[in-house]
């Protein structure tokens, strides 16, 4: 990882943080083998060489904790998309707490197809917003069909929701996080 630069090894790998050890050697292996100088149908050395830097972090219990830590604090920069003194109240706070929780779910469910969820604490965590500020947001994306809440308080964005943060990343990319470069973006 250059100086400087943070990379998301986890959505580089396409896995969860969360992902064991095993998991991570597995991945590693299948996309080393598709993006090996040698392959002559997909080769990409480039892409090559960050896979394998990611896996010597994240396949390395010690380096592996290092590297979590600055993959929190790089997610909660990057979520952070409100300013508690002035835009926590009001139809414009509202609409772009609605419109980051939607590029949450749609991040998310991009990042990890098979968990797609997030649960109300990790919307406080990621968008550094009290939950008593984001239920009235939350209680309408559900009633409008664009966000399902599933089992345990988890919430998952619905098809309807993926039109929707499209349209609402295509009008206003410059308040929606997922405007930002992906090496930025850190999977929730």
């Amino acid at each position: 990882m250059e100086q400087g630069v943070f990379e998301d090894y986890y959505e580089l790998l396409q896995i969860s943080p969360n992902a064991d050890p095993d998991t991570i050697h597995r991945v590693y292996r299948i996309l080393a083998q598709r993006y090996h100088p040698d392959n002559v149908e997909s080769a990409d050395p480039e892409l090559f060489h960050r896979l394998t830097s990611a896996y010597h972090i994240l396949g390395d219990a010690e380096q592996r904790v290092a590297y979590d830590v600055q993959h929190r604090s790089t997610c909660r920069r990057t979520w952070k998309i409100f300013d508690q003194s002035d835009s926590s109240q009001g139809v414009e706070a509202e609409r772009r707490k609605r419109q980051g929780i939607l590029a949450l779910l749609y991040r998310k469910r991009i990042a990890d197809p098979d968990q797609p969820h997030v649960t109300l604490r990790e919307f406080e965590d990621l968008l550094s917003v009290p939950k008593e500020h984001l239920t009235f947001a939350i209680w309408y994306l559900v009633q409008g069909e664009y966000v399902q809440r599933g089992d345990s308080g988890r919430h998952m964005i619905t098809l309807k929701g993926v039109d929707l943060a499209e349209e609402m990343i295509a009008a206003r990319p410059d308040v929606t996080p997922l405007a930002l470069p992906p090496a930025t973006l850190a999977a929730a």
